[in-house]
């Protein structure tokens, strides 16, 4: 299996749009170790010639261009062939809006997923131009499903989450809101988990990472007051379905015990391990636990 990091930032990416934090303006200033990065979404194929992405970001067209795999191959065409969304927040989902010119698509949701997406949105009109534009294939929870014809199979894993910010209150939480995926390409028998999104603990979660041999988890904050104390916000990581990386209570205990190699994504840019030489940052590679970066390549 083949995987590249189309993007490993957070929400906002790395700098973000209306933050003058300490980080976003290292990165602004191009200070040693301060690397800018993209929202979150990694492609995976079993042969290199199919693409599967997981989670289509706003910035899903630079970050296509950016990785040669995915571009055409011919007048109209894309090695793209499915699209997985693992929940519906608008940096995991909104790049859909971007992929409309008169392309077939297919993505792969949990029925939660879909439904806050398409129910009441005018601008799905925009990818119901033709019939079957858009293929929507179900996931099942627990339930292993091939992803197409390509040799790979994954299970959508329920995870501590929460609905997205847009459908908060307006319908009841579902199991579906937030998964995460055990990925199995049947030609290598590598397996590759992929939970950027994690509120806290659970057995789920971690018998899918017990079972892969390479991991993205969620690094969106160090710390549960990072924003608070930063004076950029009022919401703690845990009010966001966040488990945060440090702290008597924090994930990296946790990580630090699991087998197989262990990455970071969907960093916050509050987050100071996306500073190389912070002690945050060290703590990590002293504990094996790596950060994932825009462009990143693996091979399993």
């Amino acid at each position: 299996m083949e995987v590249r990091v189309l993007g490993s930032a957070a929400g906002g990416g790395y700098p973000q749009w209306n933050c003058g934090c300490a980080n976003c303006e290292a990165v602004r200033r191009g200070a040693p170790g301060a690397r800018a990065r993209t929202q979150e979404s990694i492609a995976i194929s079993a042969d290199g010639a199919s693409w599967f992405l997981i989670n289509v970001s706003p910035e899903i067209r630079s970050q296509i261009e950016s990785c040669s795999a995915l571009t055409p191959r011919a007048s109209r065409h894309s090695p793209i062939a499915g699209l997985v969304l693992t929940n519906g927040d608008l940096d995991h989902c909104l790049g859909l809006l971007s992929l409309r010119e008169s392309h077939p698509l297919v993505v792969y949701a949990t029925e939660a997923v879909r439904a806050g997406f398409t129910t009441g949105n005018v601008l799905y009109r925009t990818l119901e131009r033709f019939p079957g534009q858009v293929t929507w294939s179900a996931l099942a929870l627990d339930r292993e499903q091939p992803l197409g014809d390509s040799g790979l199979y994954l299970t959508a894993i329920s995870t501590p989450g929460k609905p997205p910010l847009h459908l908060e209150g307006i319908r009841p939480r579902s199991a579906e809101d937030n998964i995460g995926l055990l990925i199995r390409d049947a030609r290598s028998g590598g397996r590759l988990a992929y939970f950027s999104g994690v509120a806290g603990p659970s057995d789920g979660v971690a018998q899918a990472l017990a079972q892969a041999d390479v991991f993205f988890f969620d690094g969106t904050f160090w710390s549960s007051d990072e924003l608070v104390v930063a004076g950029l916000g009022t919401r703690r990581a845990e009010d966001m379905a966040h488990w945060p990386v440090g702290g008597p209570e924090g994930s990296l205990a946790f990580l630090a015990r699991q087998p197989g190699r262990r990455i970071l994504i969907h960093v916050n840019n509050t987050n100071p391990i996306l500073r190389d030489e912070s002690p945050e940052r060290q703590a990590l590679t002293t504990a094996g636990i790596e950060v994932a970066v825009d462009g990143m390549e693996l091979s399993l």
